[in-house]
């Protein structure tokens, strides 16, 4: 699998035919190029990101005030996050609009499902982070909406057991954002361009 998913990223060889722009426009590929970038101004920022309640938000206007760079790099962060939602979701719809989710593909549609459900816990995990106002209200926002779902008060519990912006909630959140939700997108993402080049005889655009 990590041999297929690299012989994806890395072709020795690409077909003229695969140069040209085609229906699916590489939205894939496309999404997987910005989750890179955003991995790697993520792993810079937390060079100065303190996640304490305490320190948090005054590490973030240190970062934008202080550090050469600080606020491009945030903001290419920010920037590198939306593309890779809005890449992801075209990427769903060229999906379903095409009907690429036939037989034999059934398990890449799953697969792909779950990879878009990440990138929008992904990017809502991130958002308390800063810990601003309008941080605070937008993870209050959400976790009020989860309880109205099945297990949702559970889940609730289990995300902030000591409220919004708290400290066991905030390292809660941070490690769901830098470790536990990005290596998951990146197993899933392995997984997912194996599954490609696996069905590629079936698939009209390889």
């Amino acid at each position: 699998m990590i041999s297929d998913f690299l012989k994806h990223l890395f072709p020795r060889v690409v077909p003229e035919k695969n140069l040209r722009i085609s229906y699916t426009f590489c939205l894939g590929g496309l999404a997987f190029s910005a989750f890179l970038v955003m991995v790697a101004s993520g792993v810079l920022l937390l060079v100065y990101y303190q996640p304490t309640p305490e320190r948090a938000y005054n590490s973030i206007l240190f970062l934008e005030a202080s550090v050469w760079g600080g606020k491009y790099l945030r903001s290419l962060h920010r920037l590198a996050s939306h593309t890779f939602l809005v890449l992801i979701f075209l990427h769903t719809l060229r999906v379903i609009l095409t009907g690429a989710y036939h037989r034999p593909r059934q398990l890449n549609w799953v697969i792909g499902m779950l990879l878009l459900c990440l990138a929008v816990f992904e990017a809502y995990t991130g958002y308390l982070l800063p810990l601003d106002q309008l941080a605070y209200w937008a993870t209050q926002t959400g976790m009020e909406l989860l309880t109205t779902v099945p297990f949702g008060t559970e889940l609730r519990a289990l995300l902030v057991p000591d409220g919004i912006g708290q400290a066991l909630s905030l390292l809660r959140f941070y490690a769901l954002h830098i470790v536990i939700v990005p290596l998951t997108v990146l197993m899933l993402s392995m997984l997912h361009f194996y599954r490609v080049r696996k069905n590629k005889g079936v698939l009209p655009y390889l």
